[in-house]
């Protein structure tokens, strides 16, 4: 399961780059994985269906337990039924692609790779969904497949009907995945369960935890994350909105993908849930509602993929009503309506696609005469809608025959529940023939119109293609598997039974899925559902006149934007009312924060007594009170340098107090981080005055008591804080784990490395973020360069190269920027801090050092060229991108986190070798090292990030600027003087000199007035 999610994931990070090569027929390349895990997994079923002894196929990779966030796949019936259908249908859906993306121009050809690898991406994240046992996990995936979703709605970025649907499917399925998330904690916190299989095992969860409020309100809010991604209402209108994405996105996520993920969640939950009212009072009734609505809207749609849209609305209302009904004959029939469901609304979505494709356009009333041109296409829609409308003997009529019998029979809807659920579920079968039959009418009847070129065809049909067979084979593999399926349901009876089987050990097994079930009551409502429907379709223009111009009970789309549009006006008067533009105002409230809740906690609550000393050795107290002079001096010195130089001198004598109390690899850092810290300040300060503005004395009184006030509270807080434990701290234990799990002596390095991997993943993640938003606030709208170019010819001939680059080869020394005593000494300092750099990064493991402090270290010594040879020496220093330095660390430090998957082991599982090295000794190679060497890269990257755009891209703005406001006084100088020349004929009279301005004056003069 693992190396097929593993392969999946790798597909689609290929996937651009092979459309790039092969173009569209990569499609079909791309979907061989999905092919090859359909068949995998299909096999698993065969021989849980056919072997009794057959057990599920479960891995497990142990990864923080005791958050319940270990790694559980589980490839059972359940999961193979869904899997098999996700990959079956991807596959499919994938080969129609190379039909549908036919002959891209080159400037799509990009987008269109970006869209296959969401494609493979989504069918992956379905598939990780599905087996995921573990419910965070699941969780995960779930939210995977919304921000896929988002990307493949909004393909066509440029129209602003693409952006707004793919913003609405997010912000919908999101919140409902939020609230969700809720339900799983509070089930999880209840019942002790994070695994479905343990969640869902028969009698696992007591009747007086199942009828208790908790589980009640956890079951709710899961159901709720469920309906909202299965477009049920009230959640509904985010589906047809989705249209705007490639039918291809339609075919696949909204027929047999990402609305299954609700379907899925229901039925892993009805066998366990499916007796409690609130189930039923929370689904059935919405179930229904959605059918019977989504049914009447698909009759006043023009669009044949908004047809197709509601009529799946309502469809996905069937099927979750039938599904939360929580008996072994309802979920049967449930999952016999969710794989005839998946066949023939993909056939569909793939006709109306082939039709868009081939004449243009997919409204109903420009299409006429479309069946005899295309009569491939017309059997393929009638075959598929025939099953949608439940045709014997389509394998649409056989599921929907089982859940009318499994309604009828349903002990838990016993009554009056059972009758009206029934009636609102032929209700909506009615519609669902009559929107079928005005979906075929509608795409392929000949149709008097004025645009009719002649024969009854349009003038859109007239002028179309032949289908290619990449276009039409899928929606025909899909077509006939409904007719196989439904002459033979004894296929997918076999394969739903394993799961029937261990989800109702204790119902009998009398309900099978059949064609032909004798004259009984489900037969004789669905020939009234076919005869009824019929007549509606015939009575259409009556029932055009009985629908509403706008809907009856108010349109969720316009509430939707009603709700975004108040949430909007309400942040913005937060926003004024909070934000006043105030830096100063709004640190002093975060203060003031801190000051008074903390300290009120403190005072109202029970404290222990603490015992304080000032200091362990007198030292440590002269280091301090340096520390105290140097803050001080920086809140009265006007001077910028001189603050930020009384800052930093905090800094190091902070590094210095961590050395005094053991732990130097803590004191480095420190130390290495202020000076670091310092050279930025002084790049940014370059643009600053020399001196700050003086403030007014009132202000100043205010900030120091608000600083004498944070002083005092953080200290105090800390003491009573560290008093206050009750338990042995969990330092004591740490250097023993270092020492077990990461083979090294260097505890901080280790937890950073290894032990604590994933928080340290998290952090440099973060850090390539700021390195981009400095770049970002710096250079603003402008492109981004941030690889200086060196002088042509400097690079190929290294014969030249010079020390530092910008130094003029023929000035003399003493006219150097520099001494040369600072030249010479900063040459011999540069060797000697890089190969400490090497030092501290290959001894970090077991001594102070480590990724960070070396990536510190190197980074010191580029810094230090760059101060002395500017952004030239930079660029001659470190010739590389500093994007491959971000990214490869990035990339390093995910590979390091993912390699012992593949290998079997848990995430960040270490590794070690030792090595006997000559005149060396034995030395032990760990794993974290690729970690840590990712962390080097990222440090240094950001440093030299900010090294370009604080220092390089300012020095050439500034340069340009001061050469700009040279020629601009020197050009209106002359141009002053040529306007005042007068010249005379040789007969007296004067004559008129026209000054001409060259075109630095000309361009001099347009820089001024701009």
């Amino acid at each position: 399961m693992t190396i097929l999610l593993c392969i999946l994931f790798a597909t689609a990070a290929v996937a651009p780059w092979t459309i790039r090569w092969l173009g569209t027929r990569g499609f079909v390349l791309l979907s061989l994985p999905l092919a090859g895990g359909a068949i995998y997994i299909g096999r698993h079923l065969a021989q849980l269906a056919l072997s009794p002894q057959a057990e599920p196929v479960v891995e497990h990779f142990e990864w923080m337990p005791a958050v319940h966030l270990d790694v559980h796949f589980r490839l059972g019936a359940i999961e193979s039924i869904f899997g098999t259908l996700v990959l079956t249908v991807g596959f499919l859906v994938l080969v129609y692609c190379a039909g549908y993306f036919v002959d891209p121009p080159p400037g799509k050809r990009r987008r269109i790779g970006s869209f296959s690898a969401q494609m493979v991406a989504f069918a992956a994240s379905m598939y990780g969904l599905v087996v995921s046992d573990n419910i965070l996990l699941m969780f995960i995936f779930w939210e995977i497949t919304s921000v896929l979703s988002f990307l493949l709605v909004g393909f066509y970025a440029e129209r602003s009907s693409s952006r707004r649907a793919a913003g609405q499917a997010l912000l919908v399925t999101t919140l409902g995945g939020l609230v969700m998330l809720l339900g799983i904690i509070l089930m999880g916190v209840t019942t002790d369960y994070w695994q479905f299989s343990t969640l869902t095992a028969p009698g696992a969860i007591s009747d007086e935890q199942l009828y208790s409020p908790a589980v009640a309100t956890a079951a709710v809010l899961l159901l709720i994350g469920a309906l909202s991604k299965s477009a049920i209402a009230p959640f509904h209108f985010w589906l047809p909105g989705a249209m705007a994405a490639p039918t291809p996105v339609s075919s696949f996520l909204h027929s047999a993908a990402m609305v299954k993920a609700g379907v899925f969640l229901v039925a892993r939950l009805a066998p366990t849930f499916g007796t409690t009212e609130t189930w039923h009072l929370t689904i059935i009734p919405l179930g229904l509602v959605t059918m019977i609505m989504g049914g009447w809207m698909a009759l006043r749609q023009k669009d044949l993929k908004l047809i197709l849209a509601y009529g799946t609305v309502s469809q996905l209302g069937f099927i979750i009503t039938v599904a939360s009904v929580g008996t072994r004959a309802a979920m049967l029939a449930a999952l016999a309506l969710t794989l005839g469901h998946a066949m023939f609304k993909a056939t569909l979505f793939m006709v109306a696609g082939a039709i868009d494709r081939l004449t243009g356009t997919r409204d109903i009333r420009k299409l006429s005469g479309l069946g005899n041109r295309a009569p491939q296409l017309l059997v393929i829609s009638v075959l598929a809608a025939a099953s949608m409308a439940g045709v014997p003997p389509l394998f649409g009529f056989v599921a929907k025959e089982a859940a009318l019998d499994a309604v009828l029979s349903a002990r838990p809807l016993h009554g009056m529940p059972a009758i009206f659920t029934t009636a609102g579920l032929v209700v909506g079968s009615i519609l669902t023939v009559a929107y079928s039959l005005y979906l075929l009418h509608g795409a392929f009847a000949t149709k008097p119109r004025t645009h009719v070129c002649g024969g009854g065809i349009s003038e859109a049909v007239s002028s179309m293609q032949s289908p290619s067979a990449p276009l039409i084979g899928p929606a025909w593999i899909l077509a006939v598997a409904g007719v196989v399926t439904g002459l033979t349901p004894q296929l997918f009876d076999g394969a739903i039974a394993p799961y029937l089987k261990v989800a109702f050990p204790e119902e009998s097994s009398h309900s099978h899925l059949a064609l032909w079930h004798g004259w009984t009551l489900p037969l004789a409502l669905t020939a009234t559902v076919l005869f009824t429907g019929w007549v509606m379709y015939w009575q259409r223009k009556l029932v055009r006149q009985l629908q509403f111009d706008q809907p009856a009970l108010g349109s969720a789309d316009a509430l939707y934007d009603r709700v975004l549009g108040t949430a909007r006006r309400l942040s913005l008067r937060v926003t004024a009312a909070t934000q006043r533009g105030s830096l100063s105002l709004n640190e002093a409230v975060i203060l003031l924060v801190l000051i008074i809740l903390p300290t009120s906690a403190l005072l109202l609550g029970e404290r222990d007594d603490i015992r304080m000393e000032l200091w362990d050795s007198a030292p440590q107290g002269a280091v301090a009170l340096v520390i105290i002079i140097a803050a001080l001096a920086a809140t009265r010195l006007r001077n910028r340098l001189s603050g930020v130089i009384m800052v930093g001198m905090t800094g190091y004598g902070l590094s210095i107090l961590f050395a005094m109390y053991g732990a130097p690899d803590l004191a480095l850092t420190q130390l290495l981080v202020e000076t670091v810290s310092m050279i930025i300040f002084v790049l940014v300060l370059r643009t600053l005055p020399a001196h700050a503005p003086k403030s007014r004395p009132r202000w100043e009184r205010h900030r120091a008591w608000l600083a004498i006030a944070v002083g005092l509270t953080v200290p105090i807080l800390g003491a009573f804080a560290m008093a206050s434990r009750r338990s042995i701290p969990v330092s004591e234990d740490i250097p023993a784990l270092a020492k077990e799990i990461g083979h090294g002596a260097n505890t901080v390095n280790v937890l950073l490395v290894d032990i604590r991997a994933w928080d340290t993943f998290g952090e440099i993640s973060v850090l390539v973020i700021v390195a981009v938003g400095i770049a970002s606030l710096v250079f603003r709208t402008h492109t981004v360069y941030v690889r200086s170019k060196l002088p042509r010819g400097t690079r190929r001939d290294r014969r030249n190269a010079r020390w530092l680059m910008s130094t003029d080869p023929s000035a003399e020394p003493e006219k150097l920027k520099y001494p040369i005593m600072v030249l010479v000494a900063s040459r011999l300092l540069f060797p000697a801090m890089i190969i400490m750099a090497a030092y501290l990064f290959f001894a970090g493991h077991n001594a102070p050092g480590g990724g960070f402090a070396a990536g510190l270290v190197a980074s010191l010594a580029i810094a230090m060229r760059y101060i002395l040879g500017g952004r030239k020496e930079l660029a001659a220093t470190l010739p590389v991108n500093t994007e491959v330095l971000l990214g490869g660390g990035l990339l390093l430090a995910a590979l390091s986190t993912i390699w012992p998957i593949v290998v079997g082991w848990p995430p960040l599982t270490s590794w070690y070798v030792s090595l006997g090295l000559p005149a060396i000794g034995k030395v032990n190679v760990v794993s974290p090292m690729l970690f840590d060497f990712g962390v080097f890269l990222i440090v240094v990257g950001t440093i030299v990030y900010i090294l370009r755009s604080l220092g390089g891209r300012i020095d050439v703005e500034t340069s340009r600027r001061a050469e700009r406001s040279r020629s601009r006084r020197v050009s209106l100088t002359a141009l002053g003087r040529s306007r005042g020349l007068r010249n005379r004929l040789p007969s007296g009279k004067p004559r008129k000199t026209q000054a001409r301005a060259s075109a630095p004056v000309a361009q001099a003069i347009k820089e001024e007035n701009q």
